[in-house]
Order: structure tokens, then sequence, then C-alpha cells
């Protein structure tokens, strides 16, 4: 009898087994799609770009072993630390300010008036224009000579600036087109400030809270969460902002036989823009791995810097956060 038990228990087991194994090679079947892009699209490229970063790889011949010489020679680059430069200039200027209107945005739109959607549905338009067309109508909105933003300026009597032939205009263009597509973040924002609870508001009313208190009490410790999201995700496309100075420069681009000149004394020259350049200008893929990975270890470096101090100024409704 107790050998017939052990049997069963051993079928049992195999049984089960068997069964686990079947359902990790269903998961896998259903997960493949996403595991074979991953491979192949997001691991495998990250570990060649790793390999050529230490190598001298034009991609016509195999790369050559040259270790450090990529990093070495960026951190002399004068080039690059400009481009580094206006990439921060951007992001330090461009996040605060994107914060800052999306918030502001999301609250006038909070507002309960007659067409409150037709507001809404505008705000949200620019976002869903494709850039490179978003681009090349400001580029010639921006034209010193026949753009409407300096005729615009001129009719209210301020000065009309050379946007894209002065270098200290350049990233306020720059700027200026990517604040034109903050309906995203208006829209993130105005659905976190419709979720905030308002009994809260009522409750804070009755006891005299004002305006501002019922903000800075109320709304903006339910908005940190989100606030926290916005910071991260905006701040990573600044860091990696491209298209609008490409497309900017391109007719400078052109003059100079370059695919990214970045304009007047490279005023909108990005570190994607240079680091571009040397990839498919100048073929030097190795010194652009090496510069990817640079913006790389940037990016995660300022993440995990707002993550840890998150604990500091992001509340969440459970407790124990």
């Amino acid at each position: 009898m107790t050998s017939e038990n052990a049997a069963a228990r051993l079928r049992a087991r195999r049984s089960r087994r068997s069964r686990n194994t079947k359902s990790i090679w269903k998961g896998l079947a259903f997960a493949s799609p996403f595991l074979l892009g991953f491979v192949v699209l997001i691991a495998y490229p990250m570990l060649a770009s790793a390999f050529y970063s230490f190598t001298d790889f034009n991609l016509f011949q195999a790369p050559k072993w040259v270790g450090l010489a990529n990093y070495r020679h960026m951190f002399g680059d004068s080039t690059f630390w400009h481009a580094l430069w206006n990439t921060l200039y951007l992001s330090v200027i461009g996040v605060p300010l994107t914060i800052i209107i999306g918030l502001l945005g999301a609250h006038i739109l909070n507002f309960r008036i007659r067409g409150q959607a037709i507001y809404r549905a505008l705000v949200y338009v620019p976002v869903i224009v494709p850039v490179v067309v978003g681009s090349y109508l400001w580029r010639w909105m921006l034209n010193s000579q026949y753009g409407y933003v300096d005729r615009l300026l001129q009719l209210v009597g301020l000065p009309q600036p050379s946007w894209l032939t002065e270098p200290q205009w350049g990233k306020p263009a720059i700027l200026l087109i990517a604040l034109w597509t903050i309906g995203s973040t208006i829209i993130i924002y105005l659905a976190a400030i419709r979720d905030v609870p308002q009994d809260l508001y009522e409750a804070a009313q009755m006891d005299g809270a004002g305006p501002w208190r019922r903000f800075f009490s109320i709304t903006w410790p339910q908005l940190t969460p989100v606030t926290l999201f916005q910071i991260i995700v905006v701040m990573i496309s600044y860091l990696q902002i491209f298209t609008q100075p490409y497309l900017l420069t391109q007719t400078t681009a052109v003059g100079n036989g370059s695919a990214a000149s970045g304009g007047a004394g490279d005023s909108m020259l990005s570190l994607s823009m240079y680091l571009f350049q040397n990839a498919f200008t100048f073929l030097k893929m190795g010194y652009a791995s090496a510069m990817a990975w640079v913006l790389f270890v940037l990016t995660m470096l300022i993440t995990l810097i707002l993550l840890w101090s998150s604990r500091r100024w992001v509340h969440y409704d459970n407790p124990d956060d």
C-alpha cells in the first residue's frame, strides 16, 4: 500500500510539473512577439553600441579595437561640450516651463465654461501634428523676412529677432516649438486635477481656506506623483531632442554640406544632433556610440536623482509611503 501511495504521489508531481511546463511554454509563446522585439530592437543594438564605443568603426570596414580612445577624445572635444551645454540649457529651462505652463493650462481648462470640450481639443491638436510638419511650419513662421511671429511682434511694438540666424535666439526658438506641443502635459494634469476628491475642497473651504491655500494644501500634494512622471518624461525628451533643431537648421546644413550644422554659432546643436552628425555624416560610428552611452548614463543618473529626491516631495495616498 505504501509503495502504491508513493507511486501515486510521484505521478501527481510529474503531472503538476508537466502542467507547469506547458503553462510556461504557453506564456512564452504569448510573450514571444515582445521578447523577440526586445532582443532584436533593444538588447542587441545596445550591446552592439557598447562594443562599437570601444572601436574605430566607419560602417564599411571591420571595427578596430581602440579601447577608451573614443571617450578620451570626447572629453577633449569642444564641440561635444558645446552640444552638451545646449542640451542641458534646453532641459533646465524647458522642463520647468513645461510643468508650470502645463499645470496652469490644466487649471484653465478645468473651468466650467461653454465650449470647454472644444478648447481641450484645440490644446491637444498640436500633439497629433507630425513633429516634422510642425517643425517646418514653425521654421516658416519664425523666418525674419516673411514669418508671422515677427510681424505680430512688430504690431505690438516689440523687437523682431532673427530667430534662425542669430545665435542668442536659436535655443529660444527650439523652446518655443517644444512648448507648442505641451497639450499632452496639460491633458495629463487635467485628468489628475479632476481625480482630486471634491470633498477635500469643500472641507477646506468651510474652514476658510482661500484658493492658494487649497492649491498648496490639497491640489499640489495630490498632483506630486503625476508631476514626478511628467518631469521624468519631459526631461528625457529634452535630453534627446533632435528633430526640431535638426529641421530648423537644415537649410544651413545643406549649405555647409553637413547633415546637422547646429545653426549660427552652433547655438542649436544638441547632443543628439552631434551624435547623428558623427555617425552618418563623418561615419565615426564608434565615436557616436560612445556619445550615445554618455547620453544614456546622463539620462539614467538624472532619473535616479529625481526618483531618490521624490521621497521628500512626492505624496501618495498610502500613508506608509
